[in-house]
């Protein structure tokens, strides 16, 4: 007997909130009508969770939930559905009859009020039960109040006949969504690797990770022993897929698992038709087991039905080829070696005579039913989902498995696809094999892709025997994986290696890599220690490789913000000599070592080891950390300029962070958009979310805000496709701050909570400073200096807390503007030194018109003016609407309490087109607020100045407005004094004013009254 885990059996909901939304949405449209939805996807997604979780929380009215069972008799599913609904039929349902049915059923259970219908599995009833509900859903408003939520597999031939109707497909969870399942449902007592390999075992399926998780004993989950190999097999499978899917004839069968070898999940979730046809040809002639392609017997004999024949594929990773690479490789990852689905073919080598006279038919003819599974468009094939592949191929026989392989792989091969074809052959090949391994790593040396080069390179590990050679090749493989985005893969593909003795040089190289894949995805202090071993360990035989571990070990140091360890990472300023030569000898494959600072890097190119393009960054990143901008000026613009002409997407990478640290947006946005394009050209997709990291930090720095959030949007999506958590954290505080400009709390919350979760997690200073100021910046832009001023007080002011050393600064001016609005100018005083030492410095575009506001703000009236105008001349040389714009609202403020009123309608004016510009929603609103204030009206032509609206409130004036405003979202009088620059004795003038012009006797009436007047505004 086996101990389980147990696992709650309504776990929570995760990633399903857009869904649980539009289910929603139907149940209230019954309120005044009628509505129908369609759930598909396929099994494990969770249909079935949703549409129970609707019927649990339908509580306007009666809810008719009927399970759909097989049927195969004409109107079977109708007469169950009626009898369900206590219906009794007049006859015998027909196409005339059935609909009329069904919607008099709805009718009578419905009565007065409002019905909600579940039905789950619709796409197992008969055809014309099908049709009838179909018929009857369209005239579902002759029924009255009712509401109709199907669930159905598709696509499919039932799919089809729901067509017409709202559907909503459920896709695989997101992986946030999927980590959080698991962390709810396993107490976050799982082992973190363990995690990872869980959560990439069930792509995305809930069913298929809660499976996978009540398997485990709490020993397993928590590493203390081994976990069963593989995670997912074929009895699970078969568990979560049911009955499905179902191939017809044992020639369909083929199709489907020559189908399944030849894709893998998303990166390749289809392939070749006219490839898939001439391997099922070929199957269909007689390739059995022990035949190679062309008729050959392959180097692993004949395979027969042995347990255990089929290839282990775990670390040769189906999911292995780029974008624009042949179609076919390795199927999924992980070949059940438990019990079987079903053994379709045994031991048998050919298809069955009962397929039709002269092979399989035509793909054009093939029948309907196994549209079921397999979709067909424009020449390429794929199965419906990764559910339906790993299925197909896990219930298959080893023997048949490795006869559509060495199919695939004599079709490849016709093709001159030669690295394909041998990895097919591969597969279907048992281990040790040490001449196939060989001539497989041989070919991977010539391809181009990473990732099917990783592929190649851990199969050939695979069939190596144990020892020196299998771990220097599995080492290799993780250099590759590492390279194409799959950091978890390569950290996997290394424990894989074992622990056999090789040289200090694979050891130095397979310590880089797990120090790299630590610092996108893991604690960073952890990458730097690894990082710096590796560079020990590479010392001697590959002095350029060290040299860049050394600087993958600053980028850690600098991720964490630890000054004194980047400074020793980029090594002594006396003993900053130029890079060594090219490592003389050569590498069987890349070396995957850290490229840029300031945040964490990618990999460098193997072809370019050292150079005077590492030289100079090192010495000007180090000087720039000794605060002498005038030494690293000139080697950090040489790094600039030398890749004017590159197109390497590291040695780009690595201009643009030299660009960020000139303050030198232009040519920062540039390299970054160069280096993006290079790398998805090359296949590189552990560098395409850091090009968008750095090229959103140049948009955003250069006061881009919308331009960065669409950039940091992308970013993220490449940084979670990658397993880039750490690059992911620095997406979100972008977005942070790009939407603290555009009015959103929501998204500001949401993405300053998700950027402080890894930052705290990994030890990320930077992200978490950042996604802090966001936060800051947000209470700032809605009126609430004195809890942005809270906020930011410990991160700029000296101290333990003080944030990121490259970060503080830049939040110093709105810490000021907060501190002075807050009525604690003595504190924004203290910090007013360093930032003019910032500004000093050069390396900020913005700083130098940032501190003369600042200064202003600080300063007695009589200079002040001076000093806004000055701070405006230099915002005119340096660009940026964001930032001029917050200068002309202070300034405008500033005159309209020196009862300037025609000069302020001029500065507030330009600052509401500004902040218009940029699209900083709610500092615009800000604006419009003191040009009412100002009497400004909406003839002045300033969009919004015509005061409150039509409502309760357009009694008061402008500053009531405002003061009514504040009071309702909680402000004390005091605190609405500092936050409209006026005295206290004017708020409470102005408050019983309004009292009574409204005719509310508490804050809290006034507070109901402005939420319901700003509602129907909105609705305006």
């Amino acid at each position: 007997m086996t101990a389980e885990t147990t696992v709650p059996t309504a776990p929570p909901i995760h990633g399903r909130s857009a869904e649980r939304r539009v289910v929603a949405a139907l149940a209230d449209r019954l309120r005044t009508g009628s509505a129908v939805l369609v759930l598909t996807g396929e099994p494990g997604l969770g249909r079935t969770t949703l549409l129970d979780e609707a019927a649990r929380t339908f509580r306007a009215g009666p809810v008719l939930s009927v399970r759909c069972d097989a049927e195969t008799r004409p109107y079977g599913g109708v007469r169950a559905l009626l009898a369900a609904a206590g219906h009794v039929p007049a006859g015998a349902p027909d196409p005339r009859t059935a609909p009329p049915a069904l919607l008099g059923a709805f009718r009578d259970l419905a009565g007065d009020g409002p019905l909600l219908v579940c039905l789950d599995d619709a796409h197992r009833w008969d055809a014309p039960s099908r049709a009838a509900l179909v018929r009857a859903a369209h005239r579902l408003s002759r029924a009255g109040r009712v509401g109709l939520l199907l669930t159905a597999a598709g696509p499919g031939p039932a799919d089809r006949d729901f067509a017409a109707l709202p559907v909503l497909p459920l896709h695989p969870l997101p992986s946030p969504a999927a980590a959080a399942l698991l962390d709810d449902v396993t107490g976050g007592a799982a082992e973190p690797a363990l995690c990872d390999e869980l959560l990439e075992e069930a792509e995305g399926n809930p069913a298929l990770l809660l499976a996978m998780v009540r398997r485990l004993a709490p020993a397993q989950l928590s590493g203390e022993r081994r976990p069963p190999r593989p995670l997912a097999d074929a009895r699970l499978l078969a568990g979560v897929a049911g009955e499905w899917p179902v191939a017809p004839t044992p020639a369909a069968d083929d199709l489907l698992l020559l189908t399944a070898a030849a894709t893998r999940g998303e990166e390749q979730p289809e392939t070749d038709a006219a490839l898939v046809q001439a391997a099922w040809r070929r199957l269909a002639a007689g390739s059995g087991p022990g035949t190679g392609p062309g008729g050959a017997t392959g180097p692993g004999g004949a395979t027969g039905g042995r347990p255990g024949a089929a290839p282990r594929l775990a670390a040769a990773a189906g999911r292995a080829t780029g974008p624009g690479l042949p179609p076919p490789s390795g199927p999924r990852p992980r070949v059940p070696s438990g019990p079987r689905c079903r053994v379709p073919y045994g031991a048998r080598s050919g298809v069955p005579s009962d397929d039709p006279p002269g092979g399989p038919p035509d793909l054009p003819d093939l029948p309907d039913a196994l549209s079921d599974v397999l979709v067909r468009a424009e020449g390429r094939l794929r199965l419906t989902g990764p559910l339906a592949r790993r299925a197909v191929y896990a219930r298959a026989a080893p023997d048949r498995r490795d006869a559509a392989h060495r199919a695939l792989a004599h079709a490849l091969r016709a093709r001159g696809q030669e690295l394909p074809a041998l990895l097919h052959t591969a597969w279907a090949t048992p281990a040790p094999a040490p001449a196939r391994a060989a001539q497989l790593a041989a070919a991977a040396a010539a391809e181009s892709s990473l990732e099917l080069r990783a592929t190649a390179l851990a199969r050939a590990a695979e069939l190596t025997p144990h020892g020196p050679v299998s771990r220097e090749r599995y080492t290799a493989a993780a250099e590759q994986a590492l390279l194409a985005g799959r950091p978890r893969r390569a950290v996997r593909l290394l424990a894989e290696g074992g622990r056999a003795f090789v040289p200090d040089l694979v050891r130095g190289r397979a310590e880089l890599v797990r120090g790299l894949a630590e610092l996108w995805d893991g604690p960073v202090a952890d990458a730097r220690a690894t990082l710096l071993t590796a560079a020990a360990l590479l010392g001697a035989g590959a002095p350029a490789r060290a040299a860049s571990a050394a600087l993958a070990a600053a980028d850690a140091a600098w991720a964490a913000g630890d000054l004194e360890a980047c400074r020793e990472a980029l090594g002594d300023p006396r003993e900053r000599t130029p890079d060594p030569a090219p490592d003389p000898a050569p590498a069987p494959a890349p070396d995957p070592a850290s490229g840029p600072l300031p945040h964490p890097a990618g990999p460098d190119d193997p072809r370019r080891p050292g150079g005077p393009d590492d030289h100079d960054y090192r010495l000007g990143a180090g000087a720039l950390l000794d605060a002498r901008l005038d030494l690293a000026t000139a080697p950090l613009r040489r790094v600039v300029e030398r890749a004017r002409s590159a197109g390497e997407p590291e040695v780009l990478l690595r201009s643009a962070a030299a660009a960020l640290m000139l303050g030198d947006m232009a040519a920062a946005a540039a390299a970054s958009a160069r280096a993006l394009a290079a790398a998805r050209i090359r296949g590189s997709a552990a560098l395409v979310p850091q090009a968008l990291e750095y090229l959103a930090y140049a948009e955003l720095r250069a006061g881009r805000h919308a331009q960065a959030r669409t950039h940091a949007e992308e970013g993220l999506r490449a940084a979670r496709r990658t397993g880039q958590r750490n690059t992911a954290a620095h997406h979100h505080a972008v977005l942070a701050l790009a939407a603290s400009i555009e009015g959103d709390p929501t998204a500001v919350d949401g993405h300053v909570t998700a950027a402080l979760a890894t930052a705290r997690a990994h030890g990320l200073a930077q992200p978490a400073t950042l996604a802090q100021w966001a936060a800051a910046r947000a209470d700032l832009g809605r009126g609430r200096p004195l809890e942005a001023a809270d906020r930011l007080g410990p991160l700029v002011c000296p101290g333990p807390r003080r944030g990121h050393f490259a970060v503080w600064m830049l939040a110093v001016p709105c810490f000021v503007e907060a501190a002075v609005l807050a009525g604690r100018a003595e504190e924004a005083r203290r910090v007013v030194p360093d930032f003019a030492a910032w500004a000093g410095f050069g390396a900020d575009p913005q700083a130098p018109a940032q501190l003369l506001r600042c200064q202003a703000l600080l300063a007695p009236p009589d200079r002040a003016g001076e000093l806004y105008v000055r701070a405006l001349a230099l915002h005119d040389r340096a660009g940026g609407d964001f930032e001029r714009a917050r200068t002309e609202l202070l300034y405008g403020k500033w005159l309209r309490r020196r009862r300037r009123p025609r000069e302020a309608r001029d500065r507030l004016g330009a600052a509401l087109v500004g902040f218009d510009r940029c699209g900083a929603v709610v500092w615009a609103e800000q604006t419009r607020a003191e040009l009412r204030a100002n009497g400004a009206a909406a003839s002045a032509g300033f969009p919004g100045g015509a005061g409150p609206g039509a409502g309760a409130l357009e009694r008061l004036t402008p500053q009531q407005w405002r003061i009514a405003r504040c009071v309702a979202q909680g402000a004390t009088n005091r605190e609405v004094a500092r936050s409209l620059s006026v005295s206290t004795r004017t708020v409470d003038y102005h408050l019983r004013n309004v009292f009574a012009a409204l005719g509310v006797r508490s804050r809290v009436e006034l507070a109901r009254l402005v939420e319901r007047e700003e509602k129907t505004r909105a609705q305006l």
